[in-house]
């Protein structure tokens, strides 16, 4: 299962401290921590040159764990000095801290266009203040809503405004933190443009290697256009075999994802290892020759690195890569390394260029995956031993993906809420279509277009994907295809992990106490789960949700929702901001309404303007909005305007008597500064969601 003795796996038990300081740094990246951790890393360094040079002086053969404790502490160190360095905030030529009109950027990736908007990163190059250049660094997210900038190519430099803002944080409970997905790419900044606010200085001013590799993949792209018909299957194909992500329609996303076969659309560690294991079979008769392995090496390994550069580096690719090489060259000259070993330096070379990459899902899960294929899939393949050669090879297929699917799912189920249920069978049903479509794909690529052969190639590639496609679209739909819903904490999930290894140590060890730790775990991770049920299906509460230009209310009845909105459940916004509160709640029963419709439930009920759910109220405040005076004041807890009302906030003292007013970010900035001065001047309580967070307030 696992290396004897851990001075089989060095590097691995290195890997660990200096994981750990990058964990530590990617929440704690302060400059002001520098100064401190060098000082301490300094002090480290020669104190451990000085236990060595007076080693036997001092006899510290005798107490030998001295170094192993100062090994790992300036790795722990050089881990979070590591962060703190690659922190782009953190260098005072930033763009942000010196002063500009405008921005001369060069765009660092190909751009995409998604939502009707072209979008790409850029590097800002330098800050143009009264038309004198500043050199600047830093990276800036750029949108863009002009169909002319479709012409726009990775390298190109342009001239932009500085009007950049930063990035919004979530604003309603369980949404995707893109703050915080983006800041952990280093990019804190956004700007949008209109035709006419940029102009392009240069063109082709980026790196000739990754713009040669990107202009080849759109090549691919479109010859594999030429002679495939269906768009899906040419998204996969461009997809799986080039990393081009671009057309994959969210149908077919969510078919792979909710079967457990998404890997299948990242070009991933298997997809190179079937590159590389054509070129050594094309290449196989150089181990004839004196030098034929290392000529091998010479050619494989560039072509490997330059494949992983066409698919855009992904950190799969990378990993995949930096293994691959490193066999390669281990073979080349007899020598047998650990692949634990293997693993963990591809790790630190990968992590010690970027070490933001360990925020990555990609990255976690892939690392995680190989992980579990080396330590557990010999552990779950010695559970059953058949005599069938077939039968054999059909269980070590299954061990594979019950080892990687265990190894993930705590991960997974953390960052995506399911379970694929058919994992194990969709996995088989797709490794012999990917090895088609790889191979195919591969041929009709390189090869030069050759009428027949060109045409058969493209033919199978098409018809496998489609075939693909349609078991997955069909498994998808079995009964019970996925477990949905599932939210769990960081501590729960790391729990998990701890449970894992406790039974499949046990399995490997039978030491009776990994199998009562393992239960013990089990039971309090039930209990934790069991309570944050109970607590939810218990709590009642309205939700004054932040949609920007949309309405949003959600009253939560226990286990029942109503959702006031004018969004469909189909909307992708209604998905992105209010779908995952009220799967994080575990709302079985929702139900929508549009702002104007009345409703009449046991909890909840609505005429026209007025919301009275359990014990509090809410009178909406909208442009159609009249005043008519009333004998007296009607009691609301809330007052929700929305629509930029033309009406005075005093106007409207007459009528009601009110806890808090609820200013919506549908309603115009001028409109929302109105209301603000004029709740300041009558001392009232008031709530803003425009660029704010959603408000929360329990009900009983």
């Amino acid at each position: 299962m696992i290396a004897n003795h851990k001075g089989e796996i060095p590097v691995v038990i290195l890997l660990i401290p200096f994981l750990l300081g990058i964990s530590v740094g990617v929440n704690l990246r302060s400059v002001a921590y520098l100064m401190p951790l060098a000082v301490g890393f300094a002090s480290l360094l020669m104190l451990f040159l000085l236990l060595n040079f007076y080693y036997s002086r001092f006899k510290i053969y005798k107490k030998r764990w001295i170094g192993g404790i100062i090994i790992h502490l300036l790795l722990f160190l050089a881990g979070w000095i590591t962060v703190i360095n690659n922190n782009e905030l953190n260098n005072p030529g930033h763009f942000s801290k010196l002063p500009a009109q405008r921005l001369l950027v060069r765009i660092n990736n190909e751009p995409q266009i998604k939502n009707g908007l072209i979008r790409f990163t850029v590097t800002v190059i330098a800050n143009i203040n009264q038309k004198q250049p500043t050199p600047t660094t830093g990276t800036l997210m750029i949108s863009i809503k002009d169909s002319a900038a479709t012409r726009l190519n990775y390298g190109d430099e342009l001239l932009i405004p500085c009007k950049y803002s930063p990035i919004d944080p979530p604003f309603n409970p369980a949404e995707f933190n893109y703050k915080k997905y983006l800041a952990h790419q280093n990019i804190y900044y956004q700007e949008f443009l209109y035709p006419g606010q940029y102009g392009l200085v240069q063109s082709h001013a980026g790196n000739m290697f990754i713009a040669n590799a990107l202009a080849l993949r759109r090549q691919m792209v479109e010859k594999l256009k030429k002679q495939m018909h269906d768009p899906n299957a040419i998204a996969v194909a461009s997809t799986l075999i080039l990393g081009y992500k671009a057309d994959l329609s969210e149908d077919v996303l969510q078919a792979y994802s909710k079967t457990g076969t998404i890997h299948v659309l990242s070009v991933s560690g298997a997809h190179v290892a079937i590159i590389w294991a054509l070129l050594t079979f094309m290449l196989g008769f150089l181990n004839r020759l004196k030098h034929g392995r290392l000529i091998k090496a010479i050619i494989i390994i560039p072509i490997i690195w330059y494949y992983a550069m066409l698919t855009g580096f992904s950190p799969a690719v990378c990993r995949a890569a930096v293994m691959i090489s490193t066999v390669i060259i281990g073979k080349t000259y007899s020598r047998y390394i650990n692949n634990l070993n293997i693993l963990a330096i591809s790790a630190f070379i990968l992590l010690l260029y970027n070490p933001l990459l360990i925020t990555d899902v990609g990255f976690q899960l892939s690392y995680l995956a190989v992980t579990g294929l080396v330590v557990l899939q010999p552990v779950v393949y010695a559970w059953f031993i058949f005599n069938n050669k077939w039968i054999d090879k059909l269980w070590a297929l299954c061990s594979v993906s019950i080892a990687a699917q265990v190894i993930t799912f705590p991960l997974s189920a953390f960052y995506f809420h399911q379970f694929p249920v058919y994992f194990l069978f969709s996995n088989l049903l797709i490794v012999i279509p990917t090895a088609v479509i790889m191979y195919s794909g591969i041929f009709y690529l390189l090869l030069p277009s050759i009428p027949f052969i060109s045409a058969l190639l493209a033919w199978i590639l098409e018809k496998t994907i489609m075939f693909m496609n349609l078991v997955m679209a069909w498994v998808e739909h079995l009964p019970f295809a996925s477990i949905n819903k599932i939210w769990l904490t960081t501590t729960e999930y790391l729990v998990l992990y701890v449970i894992i290894i406790c039974v499949f140590y046990f399995l490997y060890d039978r030491k009776t106490w990994l199998l009562k730790a393992g239960i013990a775990l089990i039971l309090l991770l039930a209990v934790s789960i069991s309570v944050k049920i109970y607590r939810s299906y218990n709590t009642n509460s309205i939700v004054f949700l932040n949609l920007r230009k949309n309405t949003g209310i959600i009253f939560k009845n226990g286990n029942h929702a109503i959702v006031l909105s004018n969004l469909a459940d189909t909307d992708k916004n209604y998905n992105y901001s209010i779908r995952p509160y009220l799967d994080s709640c575990k709302i079985s029963d929702v139900r929508l309404y549009q702002p104007d419709q009345d409703i009449r439930l046991g909890f909840l009920r609505k005429q026209d303007n007025f919301i009275q759910f359990r014990n509090q109220s809410i009178t909406i405040i909208n442009k159609d909005y009249t005043d008519i005076m009333s004998p007296e004041k009607r009691k609301t807890d809330f007052l929700y305007i929305t629509g930029s009302p033309k009406i005075l906030l005093a106007i409207i003292n007459k009528n009601y008597e009110y806890h808090t007013v609820i200013i919506d970010a549908t309603n115009t900035p001028k409109t929302v500064q109105l209301i603000v001065d004029q709740a300041h001047l009558l001392h009232a309580n008031y709530v803003v969601l425009k660029r704010n967070k959603s408000f929360v307030t329990a009900s009983n």
